[in-house]
């Protein structure tokens, strides 16, 4: 049986055309936001069909910010306003979320074909849970942040370093025990509860490396993208 998607075409119609599959569901997923978008109470859906790709090359603190217009001066804000290096700012997010606006953790299954629940309610570029976000927006009267935008997403990473420093006393240049605090929370990582977690060690020291080497490619561009921005 054929099956008819939004915008009219079908799988017969497809092979009429010698539509290839990927080119029949580009076309269908594209119909679909089309349909989304006139729809009352389909803002989600439609949002989703828009969702920013991540950078090309999100090793590269040069390439992240040429491709994206506007990041640079976001992240330089956020460095500037809570006083945190913008590698580090970086870094974290590398290693949460690798620069996509909507990633999420993995849903668990069940039967291997049910979907479950997530084991967390992170979201977005800074993997900030639901609790912790707002209260970033209380603290910062940031009323209207996103997570899956770039600009609050950074700023709140900005503001929760700068308050793990004061807190844990950490110093900022420290990219190796922010993380470590990021992950655990700051009363965790006070209580030491990442120090039986080889795992999160591990990540930890992979940021405080990737934090190096954004550190040594923005060397390079800085002065060009301050210039443009």
């Amino acid at each position: 049986m054929n099956r008819k998607p939004t915008d009219g075409s079908t799988f017969e119609d497809a092979r009429r055309n010698r539509l290839t599959v990927w080119e029949w569901s580009l076309k269908t997923l594209m119909g679909y936001c089309l349909f989304a978008a006139g729809s009352t109470g389909a803002f989600l859906l439609l949002a989703s069909c828009t969702t920013p790709a991540p950078p090309r090359n999100v090793e590269d603190a040069c390439v992240i910010f040429a491709q994206n217009e506007g990041w640079f001066a976001d992240a330089k804000a956020a460095s500037r306003r809570w006083n945190t290096p913008l590698p580090l700012l970086l870094a974290i997010i590398y290693q949460e979320s690798a620069f996509r606006a909507d990633a999420q953790p993995p849903r668990a299954w069940r039967l291997g074909f049910i979907p479950g629940s997530r084991p967390s309610s992170a979201f977005g570029y800074s993997q900030a849970l639901d609790g912790t976000w707002e209260r970033y927006k209380t603290a910062t009267g940031n009323a209207g942040a996103e997570r899956d935008r770039f600009a609050d997403a950074v700023d709140f990473i900005g503001w929760y370093v700068d308050e793990t420093a004061r807190y844990n006393r950490i110093a900022k240049t420290d990219a190796y025990q922010h993380y470590l605090a990021y992950h655990e929370g700051q009363g965790g990582f006070a209580k030491g509860t990442h120090r039986q977690k080889a795992w999160l060690i591990e990540r930890a020291q992979r940021v405080r490396q990737q934090a190096e080497r954004y550190r040594a490619q923005l060397n390079r561009c800085e002065p060009r993208l301050a210039l443009r921005s």
